[in-house]
């Protein structure tokens, strides 16, 4: 599998991520092959299980965490990890600034924003963002880089990344993690640093998670 020269040619604009979860290492082999070093993966363990001897070829590998974490996950999290697009809670802030410390290792983090106020989806709420960001700041001491959403399914995506963008800027938090392989051009021009592509790269997902 290759990356197609459109979206070779995208990631000079906007940092692509490309989404590896479930994805066996026979599949994302072609795609480091490429070139591309960016991933995403949603489970700590499946990262423990197929990354290891990835790395091993493609040290400049970078990781990212795009799924949601559990408190008790943190510390693989920290040591398998450069980038968690996730946090959405503040027990969570305390364990992963704990964790980085133990560690040794600085992570940049987003802040995961329920831009839809979902109830079945994870997120601090939009009119919560910017104290949440403030409250990691200057009581842990935890850097947070960016924000991170993901539109409800039935909406148009535009209003989602605009309230996002607004809240970047208010949180002075320039990371923009948002749009996926359907509506990543929508996300583009709402400033995205950060699109997520699974199926533009890899094709079909067969398996779930």
């Amino acid at each position: 599998m290759k990356i197609s020269q459109d979206i070779a040619a995208l990631s000079e604009q906007v940092n692509i991520i490309a989404v590896s979860k479930t994805f066996s290492p026979e599949a994302i082999a072609p795609v480091l092959a490429a070139g591309h070093r960016v991933f995403g993966e949603n489970r700590v363990q499946e990262v423990a299980e197929k990354w290891p001897d990835l790395k091993a070829s493609y040290p400049d590998v970078e990781l990212h965490l795009i799924g949601a974490l559990q408190s008790n996950k943190a510390a693989q999290a920290v040591a398998l990890f450069d980038v968690i697009h996730s946090l959405d809670r503040i027990k969570l802030a305390r364990v992963l600034a704990a964790e980085m410390k133990q560690q040794n290792r600085q992570l940049k983090i987003l802040v995961q924003v329920n831009t839809g106020k979902e109830d079945q989806k994870s997120g601090i709420p939009p009119e919560e963002t910017e104290e949440f960001v403030r409250t990691c700041r200057a009581e842990l001491g935890l850097n947070i880089d960016g924000l991170m959403c993901l539109p409800p399914q039935q909406d148009v995506a535009g209003p989602h990344f605009a309230l996002l963008q607004k809240l970047s800027q208010q949180c002075d938090a320039p990371l923009l993690s948002m749009g996926m392989s359907g509506d990543y051009e929508e996300a583009i021009k709402f400033g995205a640093t950060h699109i997520r592509l699974g199926t533009a790269i890899f094709g079909p997902r067969t398996q779930k998670l």
